[in-house]
């Protein structure tokens, strides 16, 4: 979508003013808004907030913020019950019935400051948030200060024709109201080509409100022990209060600049600086402090703002000079120039991901994908201004971490007392990010301890045996650890079948990681009848000889759909993990050394091997290179592959195959058959072998596995 012509609010009108250009739909002077994910998949999400920054809308990742929520849900409890899991607590408010142009003059009122502006000149004060802050003294004396701008800087400047020189505000309406609003609403603004009013798209109207006390939370006791404690605070445990629910989420938002400054998205569109002045300290390049001395600025020349290059800059790689964004389009080595620095981002990553900024784990995972497939070490940082995905916040840490080898955001994190604990609940097998915050934050427990003594019951069983062993599920799975487990695993495929069964390590193995977290191997068989229920069979055989401890997931997902391709319309997006045949198991060497005296001395002897996670996922053989395809790829890799299928190609990818989003009808990217349905390339031989010809029906260049490293 082009750039969204600006215009001045008035009184007048029930929308904004038609852009002689076309491009009319601006959503710029409406309050922060926020999307709830819910019932939404992936890619949808992504689009949608997309769709929403290109209109100009200041889009915000906690809700706590947002006078106006998107969202797919449509019954009112379940609506107050979805902002409750976000962390807004409202009660519902009277209705206020009012004329269109009422409601665009109260909704405009909410607008940055920075929107409602006067004459068609920018600001100053604009310009400054285009700054990205350089520490480098050694091209800089201490009194010279320069401005390096965005290379995106002059799309992003509003078009002024359309300015009234006289504004006069509306009063402010009540900041504590949230409307509920159904995603339909953008859709047909989109189509309207202007902004429909909200009150006809408002499913629930609410009221900010404290949220209530919790009961006192038990105090801890040791593991094991099951009397019941006495129900007191953690507080009196650790002698001082605990952060709460907010601060962590404080501590995230401090990366968005104010909102009567900039809009709450702006610093995660690409190409956008947080503004200069910040003092965060998750931003990139705040004040200066005692840790962090005066910062100089640089300034592009006009001939390098011109030829889009500069002499300490290397030629940029094809992808980047052709803006390349889907990481499936380009490669991504598993050795990375810049693996160090981008470490670091992944830790901040983990940290958005643990105080529910889906937005902001998002914009990292793009900017980390853009970093490991640079092929140079990074020595400026308008090297990384022109990555797909990388803006100034990204910059300004490179040149924090290059000046001091440290990040101070990173340090923060790895110092906060809230996130410690929510990295030792999101590690626990079947735990995520959601059910982790549930666990500190609405529970009040602190360790693993806590989880034991007053919450064993509520757990799944999955979480349990996450719980029980949780040290060794740490324990990285060595690569020959990994392969005798494929091979236990190939040897009873082809007992309970035949020798003709093929099977192949995926995930991190193939990537080539020195060691993985689990092990992933999908099992197939060029005859498709003998797929149906194998599973099933080749855990029982397993068991028998005690190679399976715990079976977590057995599901025939794909045997009971007669292995078809995942219809289009099921919400069942993602990598298709939930559209295949698999089980979920423990695992755990039956045999050691001294195996047989131990058992004659105590038949119950405990085997001492260690527990591994281990999923067995099995395709048809139709389909096996898609199902290949979707487990050997790293999960940025994996995003933009359904990103390009659906924007670029019009389909719907997954595990089990594909599909055009146009019609529902299967695309056979395969070959096996033809487009007339004759006999087309045949059956492929080797997994391997039906995996690149998926790339080729996709229209993409093959790649091998160890080049798909995204993170």
């Amino acid at each position: 979508m082009a750039d969204v012509a600006t215009y001045s609010p008035t009184l007048q009108g029930s929308s904004p003013p038609a852009d002689p250009t076309g491009n009319s739909l601006d959503l710029s002077y409406l309050p922060p808004i926020f999307v709830s994910a819910t019932h939404f998949e992936i890619e949808d999400l992504h689009e949608l907030e997309e769709g929403l920054v290109e209109a100009g809308a200041s889009l915000t990742y906690d809700p706590t913020e947002a006078n106006i929520v998107l969202s797919k849900v449509t019954r009112k409890p379940r609506i107050i019950f979805d902002l409750k899991s976000k962390g807004l607590w409202t009660e519902e408010a009277k209705a206020n019935v009012r004329s269109s142009a009422e409601e665009d003059a109260s909704v405009r009122s909410q607008a940055s400051p920075k929107r409602v502006k006067t004459g068609g000149k920018r600001k100053v004060s604009e310009e400054a948030s285009e700054a990205i802050v350089i520490d480098d003294s050694s091209t800089a004396s201490e009194g010279d200060t320069e401005v390096l701008k965005s290379p995106n800087a002059r799309k992003r400047k509003r078009k002024s024709s359309m300015r009234s020189p006289d504004v006069k505000v509306p009063p402010p309406m009540d900041h504590d109201l949230v409307k509920v609003v159904k995603v339909d609403w953008f859709a047909e603004s989109q189509v309207a080509g202007r902004c429909l009013p909200l009150d006809a798209f408002v499913t629930y109207q609410g009221r900010r409100i404290t949220k209530p006390d919790p009961p006192a939370a038990p105090t801890a006791g040791t593991q094991g022990n099951s009397q019941a404690a006495p129900s007191t605070p953690h507080t009196t445990r650790t002698q001082q209060p605990l952060s709460s629910p907010s601060s962590i989420l404080e501590r995230a938002k401090e990366d968005a600049p104010n909102t009567s400054k900039l809009d709450r998205f702006g610093k995660r569109k690409f190409g956008i600086a947080p503004t200069a002045s910040s003092t965060a300290s998750w931003a990139a390049g705040g004040q200066p402090t005692a840790k962090q001395p005066h910062a100089h600025l640089l300034q592009t020349t006009t001939s390098e703002a011109d030829s889009g290059a500069s002499s300490d800059i290397p030629e940029k790689p094809a992808w980047v000079a052709a803006g390349i964004k889907y990481a499936c389009q380009r490669l991504t080595p598993a050795e990375q120039a810049n693996e160090a620095f981008i470490a670091q981002l992944k830790k901040i990553k983990l940290a958005r991901l643990l105080t529910n900024d889906e937005i902001g784990v998002r914009a990292y995972s793009t900017s980390i994908a853009s970093l490991a497939a640079y092929p140079y070490k990074i020595g400026n940082p308008r090297e990384i201004l022109a990555l797909p995905g990388c803006d100034a916040k990204i910059a300004n840490l490179f040149v924090e971490w290059a000046n001091t080898g440290k990040i101070r955001a990173v340090e923060d994190i790895e110092a906060d007392e809230d996130l410690k604990v929510l990295r030792l609940f999101y590690e626990i097998w079947g735990v995520g990010a959601t059910t982790a915050r549930e666990f500190y934050f609405d529970k009040g427990w602190r360790d693993l301890d806590d989880i034991v003594d007053y919450g064993w019951k509520t757990l799944s069983r999955v979480q349990q045996i996450g719980v029980k062993f949780y040290d060794e599920f740490l324990d990285l799975i060595p690569r020959a650890e990994v392969e005798e487990i494929g091979r236990t695993v190939h040897r009873h495929a082809c007992k309970v079948r035949d020798e003709r069964v093929q099977s192949l390590i995926v995930g991190g193995y193939r990537r080539r990681k020195e060691a993985s977290g689990d092990v992933d191997i999908i099992v197939s068989h060029p005859d498709e009848s003998q797929t149906l229920h194998i599973v099933n069979d080749i855990v029982t055989s397993l068991e028998d000889e005690g190679w399976i401890t715990h079976t977590l997931l057995l599901s025939l997902n794909s045997t009971n759909r007669d292995q078809q391709t995942l219809p289009f319309r099921t919400g069942g997006g993602g990598h298709g993990f939930d559209t295949l045949d698999k089980a979920l198991v423990v695992w755990q060497e039956p045999s050691w050394p001294t195996k047989d005296a131990d058992i004659a001395a105590d038949p119950k002897a405990k085997n001492p091997n260690i527990h591994r996670r281990v999923d067995i996922i099995v395709s048809p053989w139709r389909t096996v290179g898609c199902a290949v395809m979707g487990w050997s790829g790293g999960t940025t890799f994996q995003r933009d592959l359904r990103r390009y299928a659906k924007n670029v190609k019009g389909w719907k990818f997954d595990s089990s195959g594909v599909r055009d989003r146009a019609n529902g009808e299967v695309v056979d990217v395969e070959g096996f058959f033809g487009y007339d349905g004759t006999l087309g390339k045949g059956r492929a031989e080797t997994m391997e072998q039906a995996e690149k010809r998926v790339f080729e029906g996709l229209g993409l260049e093959y790649r091998e596995p160890w080049e798909r490293c995204t993170g």
